[in-house]
């Protein structure tokens, strides 16, 4: 637990640097995409904070929960079976305009321009998508992202949230707070110029000492450049994926009186998949006896894996790797029953029967191990196989398809901007390096 917590604490202080980039850069910006993108990654940023330190937080409680549940006497047993994690993923998104007749088929007006990009967040993991342009020239907002969430839980809660902004703004006076803090820095005398200075420029927003105890964050500062303000939002859950294209509702925030807005038609269209654990992994394998054939004496040693819908027999364990196909497949889902037979009184070998209902007959596949200990670890994985499924419902009927995730476009920077980028990696290195000194020196 400690270390996850260290994790966690890692991920946090990453994200503040980055933050502390962002804002330097925003603060610089003269160009129109760049301040946009500049922005995109400052909301970014401070949302992974957010929801890391939430992350944090309940880690927190959880650890105190658990130590009060061992120090009390009257503790009732406790159920230690939880469902397998798994990946979930949002493809293919598509959100409808609704433009007004006038402004998209009769092409008059004045043509609003916006920056969109989606944030979505399911537990501490949150990505953003590519930042797309809209004016009445689209009829959809289209993201072609695929983004992966490799930690879900069957009760996940995928958040997306549309943020907006306006194109048309100036944000040519990026430098003017720095500019003014130089001033009166000057005017004001070193300490005091100092301490103004730290508090005017991006930087304040970095942690701050806190008598040994984690990093206290400041409120990021007011740094001019573009705004997002979040437009609509909807939460996706367990009982939204389907192996195919959906429509979803969308809470609309803004309103037509705000500079962001953009006649969104109420919906958002999208693939959202699942893939269980215990759909992709090996949840249990080892070497078992099939009964084959009506002979009572014709066992046959396998090599089993429980895996997916299915427990797959292979004459050797070498064969797996080999991509031999197996020597028997045995489905396991929703509708297998299992159960333990009586041991054999003259042997050690306890037989498990599978019974599965084919064409309406009901047919039995009958296993042996070792030893009851076997038993027991086979039973288990099956129990647990049966209630991963229980939890992960439509998603184990068969195995949905999720893409690598997509790569990110690189963005637009000309080679202006670009010399911009390098220069304020040059200057947040010596930074970076001016306060370390000053750290170790006093």
């Amino acid at each position: 637990m400690e270390q996850a917590d260290s994790d966690i604490q890692k991920k946090i202080d990453y994200e503040i640097r980055m933050r502390e980039g962002a804002c330097k850069l925003l603060a610089a910006c003269s160009q129109r995409d760049q301040a946009l993108e500049a922005s995109k990654s400052l909301l970014t940023c401070n949302s992974r904070i957010m929801a890391y330190m939430s992350e944090l937080q309940r880690m927190k409680e959880a650890q105190v929960m658990q130590r009060v549940a061992r120090r009390s006497s009257d503790a009732g047993p406790m159920d230690d079976r939880s469902p397998c994690k798994g990946k979930v993923a949002i493809s293919d998104l598509r959100i409808p305009l609704m433009w007004k007749d006038t402004e998209y088929f009769k092409n008059k007006g004045e043509l609003h321009r916006c920056a969109v990009f989606c944030l979505l967040q399911l537990g501490g993991e949150i990505f953003d998508t590519d930042m797309v342009m809209v004016d009445r020239t689209l009829t959809d907002i289209c993201f072609d992202n695929t983004i992966v969430f490799n930690e879900a839980s069957p009760g996940f809660e995928l958040r997306l949230e549309l943020y907006s902004c306006c194109s048309e703004d100036d944000y040519s006076a990026g430098s003017t707070p720095r500019k003014l803090a130089s001033k009166l820095s000057s005017s004001l005398g070193r300490s005091s110029g100092k301490k103004l200075r730290a508090a005017l420029e991006p930087g304040a927003c970095s942690p701050v000492s806190n008598g040994g105890a984690a990093p206290l964050l400041l409120p990021v500062p007011p740094v001019p450049g573009p705004k997002y303000h979040l437009l609509a939002h909807t939460t996706l859950t367990l009982s939204h994926v389907q192996d195919s294209f959906r429509t979803h509702d969308l809470t609309i925030t803004g309103n037509e009186e705000c500079s962001y807005w953009l006649p969104l038609y109420g919906s958002a269209c999208c693939r959202l998949a699942a893939q269980p654990h215990c759909m992709t992994q090996q949840m249990m394998s080892g070497c078992l006896r099939v009964k084959l054939g009506g002979d009572p004496q014709g066992w046959t040693n396998v090599y089993a894996i429980l895996k997916g819908t299915n427990l797959f027999c292979y004459r050797r364990q070498e064969d797996i790797e080999a991509n031999v196909e197996p020597l028997l497949t045995i489905g396991i889902n929703k509708e297998t029953r299992i159960r333990a037979a009586e041991r054999d009184p003259h042997s050690k070998a306890q037989s498990i029967c599978i019974s599965n209902q084919y064409g309406g007959e009901e047919v039995t596949h009958t296993l042996a191990t070792d030893c009851r200990e076997d038993t027991q670890r086979w039973m288990e994985a099956f129990w647990q196989q049966f209630f991963d499924m229980s939890q992960w419902k439509q998603c184990c009927d068969e195995l949905m398809k999720i893409d690598q995730p997509s790569p990110r476009k690189p963005a637009l920077i000309t080679a202006k901007q670009g010399s911009l980028y390098h220069e304020m990696g040059k200057r947040l290195q010596h930074l970076t390096l001016f306060s370390l000194e000053n750290k170790y020196n006093t």
